[in-house]
């Protein structure tokens, strides 16, 4: 197991009124670690993949994988949606002058950014 291939992420943010470091690891959602720096966050990030493994191991259990790069992905999904669905989503399209598929991609990436159940996009 290579800690390394799984999906770190350190981003800047204020903790308690100071700013600092948070790293995540994508496979592992629990794990967040806090440090002064991008790279003290990261090397956390690191260190607690490999405990965590060594902790699993020891318990019998099975250390989750790392996820696969986005290169193995094609960007097409085959998705069902009920009529009224699919037909309101065609008129916000037409109405935005862009095509249904653009839409959809458009409303997903907002989704993607936003807090669970915050709502639509702003027109």
């Amino acid at each position: 197991m290579n800690a390394q291939d799984y999906g770190i992420t350190v981003r800047r943010v204020i903790e308690e009124g100071e700013p600092c470091f948070e790293a995540r690891v994508r496979e592992l959602p629990d794990v967040v670690e806090y440090a002064d720096t991008f790279e003290e966050a990261y090397e956390l990030a690191i260190d607690t993949i490999e405990t965590t493994a060594e902790a699993l191991a020891e318990q019998g259990r099975a250390m989750p994988g790392p996820q696969p790069p986005a290169d193995d992905f094609s960007g097409r999904i085959t998705l069902r949606v009920p009529k009224t669905l699919h037909r309101a989503l065609a008129h916000l399209a037409e109405d935005e002058g862009v095509s249904l598929n653009q839409h959809i991609v458009t409303v997903l990436s907002y989704c993607q950014n936003a807090p669970y159940g915050a709502g639509t996009p702003e027109s």
